[in-house]
């Protein structure tokens, strides 16, 4: 098993000793740095790259500059999905957007993880785990949401909120660790 294959399958990978998974890294970062260069007023255009950038995406939506992420391949956003400025997604796993998603600024959404034991990390040692995000989720302004985590359809994010495990549907759910507020 090659190390991107391991990576897909969530087990524990070098992603530095891989001359594809880091030609594939820095393919799309050329890309995200494209996109991230294109005059606003070009939407089109930043459509166009947005796609050559994503897995999978659907006919209506924007993603404001800058973005940035790994792989691109890995992400797929639903119909309506909007991100404001600064989205990060490390997405050596899949991370899958449902539709009409609205993402507030400076959010990060990270799959990948490290192992614990120094000499593992030290090496140079990931695996990452999926992150999904339901339909009809409203993620506030400087939410960090770590690898492995569900968020339920209909539900909203309070800003500056860091997601450590699931969260249901129809729920108002902020802090740090992030937890339900109230039902919505």
């Amino acid at each position: 098993m090659n190390e991107k294959e391991k990576m897909q399958k969530g087990l524990l990978y070098d992603p530095s000793s891989d001359r594809k998974l880091y030609a594939e890294r820095t393919k799309c970062k050329n890309l995200c740095h494209k996109y991230n260069r294109i005059y606003p007023e070009m939407v089109g255009h930043k459509r166009d790259m947005a796609v050559r950038i994503l897995g999978k995406t659907k006919n209506l939506f924007y993603i404001e500059s800058p973005f940035f992420c790994d792989y691109g391949y890995n992400i797929e956003i639903g119909e309506n999905f909007y991100s404001n400025h600064n989205l990060v997604i490390l997405d050596a796993g899949k991370v899958i957007f449902g539709d009409n998603v609205f993402v507030g600024p400076n959010c990060g959404f990270y799959t990948t993880c490290h192992p614990l034991s120094s000499e593992s990390r030290i090496s140079g040692l990931a695996y990452a785990c999926p992150i999904t995000v339901g339909d009809n989720v409203w993620i506030g302004g400087n939410v960090t949401v770590l690898p492995g985590v569900n968020i339920g359809k209909n539900s909203v994010i309070g800003a500056g909120s860091v997601v450590t495990k699931d969260i249901p549907d129809s729920v108002l759910a902020y802090g740090n660790p992030c937890r339900i507020v109230k039902m919505l």
